[in-house]
């Protein structure tokens, strides 16, 4: 008699999500566009940590970078220009079971959004935040943005770039309750999708600034950094350990303790190289949703009872006028 040797059997979860599990609409970002690859990164991530699609929400503002949740398959929130962090932290607030990721381009955060960021990073909640760094407005065809360089010419300024470029990396590390800094870049996404995850598996508030081709606007600002002798390699035990593949494609390596901030602002300030990995971790910072957590437990009664309460505030009761007629 044949049976099933017991031993030999593989214990499989009862749901395994594949990578089109997390595939949504065809993206339409330009070819050869970096959101592309930020897109690819992240899907790859919720496949490998096997991220429930219903336990998981991406939000984003406005720009290009911000339609990368139409092509996810999990819920998302398309939200208004700059405000995609307090969209964020109300999802995350009132539902932290859920993983919650943000999108953002560079005009999105450090301009409009500016006083969004800075205090999302004092809150500290636990989310994962990709800032798409591009240098330009893409999306509204070619505006100078807080991160343009220098004498960038521009729609709105055809004459050069007046001011100084913000640095992300360093308004960051300039906040307090800053917890999780780093960087890489989208035309590395072996690195991407290792800084990604641990961004993702960090307690607090992840910020990641993703250098990013605009192949329509900037096609050739970051044609300098591309070469992979431009790359500072940050390696340390505590912070991101490289393949072989990456050590021997980035020559240039600094072993970076990242609970040192002293030398993370100092690594955000470099101009003639790009340092890419984590600058920076501090899982010992109080997680603002956590300390806000709601201590009784909310059924589902208790949630339609509070909306049939307002709903009745607005409820216009029928008058019976002389007529028979309301």
């Amino acid at each position: 008699m044949f049976g099933i040797n017991q031993n030999c059997e593989i214990a499989l979860p009862d749901t395994y999500y594949t990578l089109e599990d997390y595939q949504s609409n065809i993206p339409r970002w330009c070819p050869g566009c970096g959101d592309n690859s930020i897109l690819t990164a992240v899907q790859r991530l919720c496949r490998d940590e096997q991220l429930a699609p219903e336990k998981t929400v991406f939000v984003s503002g406005i720009g290009c970078s911000s339609r990368l949740p139409h092509y996810m398959g999990t819920y998302g929130f398309h939200g208004l220009h700059g405000r995609a962090l307090p969209i964020a932290e109300g999802v995350k607030i009132r539902r932290p079971d859920l993983n919650v990721f943000v999108n953002m381009g560079d005009g999105d955060c450090c301009s409009i959004g500016t006083a969004h960021w800075i205090h999302a990073v004092r809150y500290n909640m636990n989310m994962t935040v990709m800032l798409h760094d591009n240098e330009i407005y893409g999306l509204t065809k070619m505006q100078a943005s807080p991160t343009s360089p220098q004498g960038l010419v521009t729609n709105t300024t055809p004459k050069g770039s007046y001011l100084k470029p913000i640095k992300p990396l360093s308004v960051t590390l300039g906040i307090s309750n800053v917890s999780f800094v780093a960087q890489v870049a989208e035309w590395m996404p072996e690195l991407m999708f290792e800084i990604i995850k641990k961004a993702y598996y960090h307690k607090g508030f992840s910020f990641i600034r993703i250098v990013q081709r605009c192949p329509h606007f900037t096609p050739h600002v970051f044609d300098d950094l591309m070469n992979p002798d431009s790359a500072l390699l940050l390696q340390h035990e505590d912070g991101l350990s490289s393949s072989e593949t990456m050590l021997k494609t980035y020559k240039e390596q600094e072993i970076h303790d990242p609970s040192n901030i002293d030398r993370a602002r100092e690594l955000a300030d470099i101009d003639d190289v790009l340092p890419v990995g984590i600058l920076y971790r501090n899982e010992n910072i109080e997680v603002y949703d956590e300390t806000r957590r709601r201590q009784r437990f909310v059924t589902h009664k208790m949630r339609k009872d509070a909306l049939e309460t307002q709903f009745d505030k607005f409820l216009i009761e029928p008058v019976s006028g002389g007529n028979g007629h309301a």
